[in-house]
């Protein structure tokens, strides 16, 4: 039970990773807020989570909206007494434009789910863990955000920006015993890929050049485990750093 009496919120949690790392964080101890932009998604891994006998709440949450994050965390709040662990996971892809193809608004909409989600949802988090004197942010990157090959401009953009955002807010807060990391997976078996629509033929196919050498998908689970690593003490001196949970596939780059 190494979240035992913890209040943890993971966003996009109605599904894939989201779901995994709701569920093993519940299996572990934590009360855990599911949330999700899809309420009924969200309700039924919070009513699985309760029926193991866990602690979960369910909250609809559209991440691309500042009212809704702060009300999210105020209500784990209101709801918990307090909040330890945020992971910052709900994401979406691009359909694999390269520059010259980027459309403004989806541009907007991907930095907003992807990057401006994860900064308001820490900003937010930030006055609770400096009064406890402790918290943990846990954010869901990708291999996309360590390099160039793996999807589209945008999604490859909004992913580096969220790995210089976890550097930049592990090492701030270092001494005020929070930290902050960030997940970066490889392929996952999840069904992001319904968020790509009209995938661009020529994006598609660069990319493809560098999936073609992924060692294998990798399952939800997976990353929830790392995703426990870091929520847990024994991630202790493990801050404002990035793990790579691929099978090995970006270290052939």
């Amino acid at each position: 039970m190494r979240l035992e009496g913890k209040v943890a919120i993971v966003t996009g949690a109605a599904s894939g990773m989201g779901q995994a790392i709701a569920n093993r964080y519940a299996e572990e101890g934590a009360k855990v807020v599911v949330s999700d932009i899809n309420l009924e998604g969200a309700e039924t891994v919070a009513e699985e989570i309760k029926d193991k006998g866990g602690t979960a709440k369910a909250i609809k949450t559209n991440v691309a909206d500042r009212v809704d994050i702060d009300h999210l965390i105020d209500s784990t709040v209101k709801e918990f007494g307090s909040l330890d662990i945020l992971v910052n996971n709900a994401g979406i892809m691009d359909s694999m434009e390269p520059a010259g193809d980027i459309e403004d608004d989806k541009w907007e909409r991907v930095f907003a789910i992807n990057t401006t989600a994860v900064m308001r949802a820490t900003r937010k988090a930030l006055p609770i863990f400096l009064e406890k004197g402790k918290g943990v942010i846990i954010n869901t990157a990708s291999t996309g955000g360590l390099n160039g090959a793996h999807a589209g401009a945008t999604y490859t953009a909004s992913k580096h920006a969220v790995i210089g955002f976890t550097k930049n807010t592990g090492y701030m807060y270092a001494e005020k015993g929070i930290r902050c990391n960030a997940i970066a997976p490889g392929g996952v078996a999840t069904n992001i890929a319904a968020s790509m629509k009209n995938l661009n033929e020529f994006g598609a196919s660069r990319a493809g050049k560098s999936q073609a050498v992924m060692p294998r998908a990798g399952k939800s689970e997976e990353i929830a485990n790392v995703a426990l690593f870091l929520a847990s003490d024994e991630a202790s001196f493990v801050n404002g750093t990035v793990i790579t949970a691929d099978a090995g596939w970006t270290a052939a780059f």
